[in-house]
């Protein structure tokens, strides 16, 4: 692909609310589109979002940009959606999306009503920022009156020492947890198998990507990997990591790490094609009070999958 002008145009988005995880608080996303422009007349799009205290820098955030826009065009070039050019098939045409609430104790309970009645069936929290009894508490009220098929996904971004989160775990057996991501502050292969096997409901591995090692696929200690492509390379490697675990019997979600509706539209396509069946967590857009562009539409707790060819960004006008 013959590339003939490239050019970076950054942006700030205001977040409707502060972003609070255990790990600290995000009131806007800065970064960069990335827009290359081929000698055939096609332009493509990528999103540099650093975000370091999840792994996210600088050179990786830009690595992810550059590759999602040769990606891009390199799918429009073969007259394929990107889910397609990924995963060698056509992609489904939508794919299951959790709702995303913030933390626990701040759950504002009319937004859970209205994610229910918006049609989605897993709802994602943020625990691990207060008290773990406290919070055990507020889950048990919560699912006290959450209506029958919805569930919840909780996120601990690392929050829990070992005693903690054994604790949490077995406060949530009786509960509709679908899962918990990243419950330990300092996580060990060993003391991630014993609390996986204490609880009923996947354990996951975000942040903690140095656990990804030839031991670690040999007997998996968590039943579930988070993916963030532009953590863990690109698009490209990611796809390969997802059939890595596949293989060794770990389930993918790709979840958004905050990115504006180009990156989310590039995570959609990746979901699309290594885990159409999962439930992922790209159902972010919503956070931002402003955005790059209209991010894809969701509807009844599932994301549309651009079907023109590549990312099917809109972009923006030319300058």
């Amino acid at each position: 692909m013959n590339i003939v002008a490239a050019d970076w145009l950054p942006y700030c988005l205001p977040l409707r609310q502060p972003w609070r995880t255990s790990r600290g608080e995000l009131a806007a996303r800065t970064g960069r589109l990335l827009r290359l422009r081929s000698a055939d007349g096609l332009t493509g799009w990528g999103d540099c979002a650093p975000l370091p205290e999840f792994g996210i820098d600088e050179d990786a955030a830009t690595t992810f940009a550059e590759e999602s826009a040769r990606l891009d065009l390199a799918a429009q070039a073969a007259g394929c959606a990107l889910a397609e050019w990924l995963g060698g098939m056509p992609p489904p045409a939508t794919v299951a999306v959790n709702a995303v609430l913030g933390p626990i104790s701040m759950l504002d309970e009319r937004a859970l009503r209205e994610a229910i009645a918006a049609g989605f069936t897993i709802v994602k929290l943020k625990v691990g920022i207060a008290p773990p009894a406290t919070e055990l508490a507020r889950l048990h009220e919560i699912c006290a009156r959450l209506p029958a098929g919805v569930r919840l996904r909780l996120d601990a971004n690392g929050a829990w020492d070992g005693a903690d989160g054994a604790a949490f775990v077995a406060g949530c057996r009786t509960l509709p947890v679908e899962g918990i991501e990243e419950p330990l502050r300092a996580p060990i292969a060993a003391a991630l198998r014993a609390l996986q096997d204490a609880a009923p409901f996947p354990l996951a591995i975000d942040e903690s990507i140095h656990l990804l090692d030839d031991d670690f696929w040999r007997s998996p200690p968590v039943r579930r990997l988070v993916i963030k492509p532009a953590r863990l390379g690109g698009l490209r490697a990611s796809v390969e990591l997802a059939r890595r675990a596949r293989a060794a019997g770990v389930e993918c979600v790709v979840t958004s790490a905050l990115e504006s509706a180009c990156g989310l539209t590039a995570l959609a396509h990746l979901a699309a094609a290594i885990a159409p069946a999962a439930c992922h967590g790209l159902a972010t857009a919503g956070l931002f009070a402003a955005d790059t562009a209209r991010p894809p539409e969701i509807a009844g707790g599932r994301m549309r999958i651009p079907t023109g060819p590549g990312l099917g960004f809109p972009g923006i006008p030319r300058s």
